[in-house]
Parts: structure tokens; C-alpha cells; sequence
């Protein structure tokens, strides 16, 4: 008796998943386009992050809606070229910054250097603004590589 009441129950849930799954594929289409919107309403706004996670969801929650999918890829790669423009931007203003540093640092250092006066702390300085401005000569050549990435991707 338990095993036919099991036997009903499994096949009931069956036919129950059957249905919702035929019935709600437009459903899941609609819900997967509203996702979409609403990543496309934080990247308007400049919130990235709100956007990207937006798209993740929607890759998850609706595997079976392929081209709303191929149109969040769009507009993930859009997001990611945003990003990395911004930041290659701020990293640009910034590695300006510390050339300008670094090379007012090594001329008084070199000066103080041919007077035998240069100081511990003196070297130290130099050497740390040398490894910043290294760091970030990386990350704007990073940043470079990414753009030039992105915007391979997104012609083919």
C-alpha cells in the first residue's frame, strides 16, 4: 500500500513539473527580457557591479533562453569595456602623477648622491615610488590589453 501511494505520489509530481515546464517557457522567456532590462538600467546608471550580477542571475535562473543570453553577453562585454576604460582613465591621471614624482625624487636624490649627502630614507622614497610607478605602468598595460580583448570579441 505505501509503495503504490509513493508510486502515485512520484508520478503526480511528474506530470505537475511536465506542465509547469511546458506552460511556463514563455513565462521563463518574459521573466529572463525583464532580467535583461534591468541589467541594461544599471549600466545606464553607471552601476556596474548591480548589472553584472543582474547578468549572472540571468544566466543561471534561465539556461534555456539562449538569446536573451547572447544579448547579455553584449552587454556583459559593454560592461567590462566601460569598466576597463574608466579604470585605464584613473590609472592614466594617476601614472602622470608618479612619473612627475619619481622624477623630481631621482633628481634630488642624484644630486644629493654627487654631494655624499643622500639619506637612507631619501633611497627608500625612491625606490618606493620606483616600485609604484612600475605597478602601475602594469596595470595600464593591462588595462590596454583588456580594451584591445574586449573589442576583438565583440567583432566576431
Amino acid at each position: 500500500m505505501n509503495i503504490m501511494r509513493r508510486l502515485a505520489r512520484i508520478i503526480i509530481s511528474l506530470i505537475m513539473a511536465l506542465t509547469m515546464t511546458a506552460c511556463s517557457s514563455n513565462d521563463a522567456q518574459r521573466a529572463a527580457e525583464d532580467m535583461l532590462v534591468k541589467a541594461e538600467k544599471y549600466f545606464s546608471e553607471g552601476s556596474y557591479d548591480r548589472a553584472k550580477i543582474a547578468i549572472d542571475s540571468l544566466r543561471k535562473v534561465y539556461p534555456g533562453a539562449v538569446e536573451t543570453r547572447k544579448k547579455a553577453l553584449r552587454l556583459f562585454q559593454n560592461i567590462s569595456l566601460k569598466e576597463a576604460q574608466e579604470d585605464l582613465a584613473l590609472t592614466d591621471s594617476i601614472l602622470q602623477r608618479v612619473t612627475l614624482d619619481y622624477k623630481y625624487i631621482k633628481d634630488k636624490v642624484e644630486k644629493d648622491k654627487a654631494e655624499l649627502r643622500a639619506t637612507p630614507d631619501e633611497l627608500e622614497l625612491l625606490t618606493r615610488t620606483k616600485m609604484k610607478l612600475d605597478s602601475l605602468k602594469v596595470r595600464f598595460d593591462m588595462q590596454c590589453a583588456k580594451i584591445k580583448y574586449i573589442h576583438k570579441k565583440q567583432k566576431e
